[in-house]
């Protein structure tokens, strides 16, 4: 029963946003040098050469990669590094 006065809100499950895999992507940029977007994947995520390169070129000729997935603290935490590079990336929730 609700009471006069008081709104009714839908019930969340916080936590089960907070840990459904959320997803970092990058996305293309005219201003980025390829050689450089790979050294920050490097450095970022620790990846040999081989795998940041193929993520840039997905971003390159896709206009986006999916660098990362996971919990969103995590993302959030990769998100703001790859934002201190001058990427551009966002976070999006998993569907």
């Amino acid at each position: 029963m609700v009471k006069p006065g008081i709104l009714e809100s839908p019930e969340t499950d916080l936590s089960e946003s907070l840990s459904l895999p959320w997803h970092v992507v990058v996305h293309n940029d005219p201003v980025n040098l390829m050689s450089y977007v790979t050294m920050v994947f490097r450095r970022i995520f620790g990846w040999d050469t081989e795998r940041a390169r193929k993520h840039m070129l997905e971003v390159h000729t896709k206009g986006r990669s999916v660098v990362w997935s996971g919990r969103r603290e995590q993302a959030e935490h990769y998100v703001q590094q790859l934002h201190s590079f001058l990427l551009l990336a966002t976070l999006e929730k998993s569907s």
